[in-house]
């Protein structure tokens, strides 16, 4: 089983960067395929980031192409969402979430995933 905690949230002015961390636990924690998830007020939850067990591909949602960075360091169990430029837009709680496996045509999918952390509150003014 794998147990997951966001941090790193926080109140910030548009344009400002921040970084969330999740750290895992689990005994095939580095086997995981880690996304990032978000949810606004009144909105539904909506697909952000994932990068796969090797590090080797990752993919964004089209609306934070070109100012969020996804990582992974799986010898420590922690994965990352580095995210700058923030606009009002961004403003959501952020949820990591893992899977084992999964496909290019599921990954963006809440139902794909197994686990996933409380969230962290993110919050952008203008």
């Amino acid at each position: 089983q794998v147990q997951l905690v966001e941090s790193g949230g926080g109140l910030v002015q548009a344009g400002a960067s921040l970084r969330l961390s999740c750290a895992g636990s689990g005994r095939d924690f580095a086997q995981y395929t880690m996304a990032w998830f978000r949810q606004a007020p009144g909105k539904e939850r909506e697909f952000v980031a994932v990068i796969d067990w090797s590090s080797q591909i990752r993919h964004y949602a089209d609306s934070v192409q070109g100012r969020f960075t996804i990582s992974r360091d799986s010898s420590k169990n922690m994965a990352y969402l580095q995210m700058s430029s923030l606009k009002v837009d961004d403003t959501a709680v952020y949820y990591c979430a893992a899977q084992i496996g999964g496909s290019r045509e599921t990954y963006s999918w809440k139902s794909t995933y197994l686990y996933w952390g409380q969230g962290t509150q993110v919050t952008v003014s203008s």
